[in-house]
């Protein structure tokens, strides 16, 4: 009833959340979820939630918990309730018109910073298709002499990634463009990334509905018959606008590994090279313009 959620110690809280998202999500992950909320709720650590399992607590946090399991229910992402992420150990909001940002995204940064780190030279760098800006924001926060931008067709992806920027406290400069509109730009940069769209739709029916009913599809899927669009483009703009042995990074399908590697050798980068992500899939790519 309703006075036992507005009355509730926050044992029984925990277990309203786990009772009313049991069957919906497994024993590990229902954990990881009812912790998150009543963190996000109640402003506790787990430990300090656990420690003050008998305080009751409030109207407004109980209604917010009923708010937030409803969403739940209807297979909306944790992410998405709450409205944020972490990503590489930083901060980042997320809404409707950005993806969540996935760990695999996480590998492809950190082999950026692993070849970046020791440079005493500003690199720039430019990630195209950027969503909440995490890649940016992220290589800006492990390179301290970078020069970083982001660009994405979505003006309201845009405000999310300033944002976080912002939340971030660092220095970003994000751009609108249409990477397959062939943009004419005076710029170059040392760096191009993108994790372009690249899940075919046929794909679509293997896909989990939390991901289908929330995640922008503008920002994942392809057309079955041309799954390297945005790798075509990209690579095409990069071999424009990096400089002289520059280096282009791509996030990628795993069933199109050796299609993109055979791409980009045709376009005429050098030293191409594929990388599998930490559960063994092929993930990314890096290339060289000569």
């Amino acid at each position: 009833s309703r006075t036992f959620y507005i009355f509730a110690a926050m044992q029984q809280t925990i277990q309203y959340i786990k009772d009313s998202l049991s069957g919906i999500y497994l024993a590990d992950e229902l954990e990881v979820i009812t912790y998150q909320l009543m963190s996000e709720v109640t402003g506790l650590t787990r430990t300090a939630i656990l420690i003050n399992k008998n305080t009751k607590i409030s109207e407004t946090h109980a209604q917010l918990i009923k708010r937030f399991v409803n969403e739940l229910k209807n297979f909306k992402p944790l992410q998405y309730v709450v409205g944020k992420t972490e990503f590489f150990g930083l901060p980042f909001k997320v809404n409707e018109y950005t993806l969540i940002p996935r760990p695999e995204t996480e590998e492809l940064v950190e082999w950026i910073i692993d070849d970046y780190n020791a440079k005493v030279f500003p690199v720039t760098i430019l990630d195209i298709g950027t969503g909440s800006g995490c890649i940016p924001v992220s290589l800006r926060k492990h390179l301290a002499l970078a020069r970083v931008d982001g660009c994405d067709i979505s003006p309201d992806a845009l405000k999310v990634a300033a944002e976080n920027a912002q939340i971030n406290q660092l220095d970003v400069n994000f751009f609108e463009i249409d990477i397959l509109s062939s943009p004419v730009m005076e710029q170059k940069w040392d760096v191009i990334v993108s994790n372009p769209p690249y899940i075919p739709m046929s794909d679509m029916s293997e896909m989990y509905a939390n991901v289908l009913q929330y995640e922008p599809h503008v920002a994942l899927f392809v057309a079955d018959e041309n799954p390297l669009i945005f790798y075509r483009a990209i690579a095409l703009f990069a071999l424009k606008h990096l400089q002289h042995e520059g280096s282009l990074y791509f996030e990628i399908h795993y069933k199109y590994g050796a299609e993109v590697l055979e791409m980009l050798r045709n376009s005429g980068f050098v030293n191409v090279q594929l990388r599998k992500d930490l559960s063994g899939n092929d993930r990314m790519v890096k290339a060289q313009k000569p």
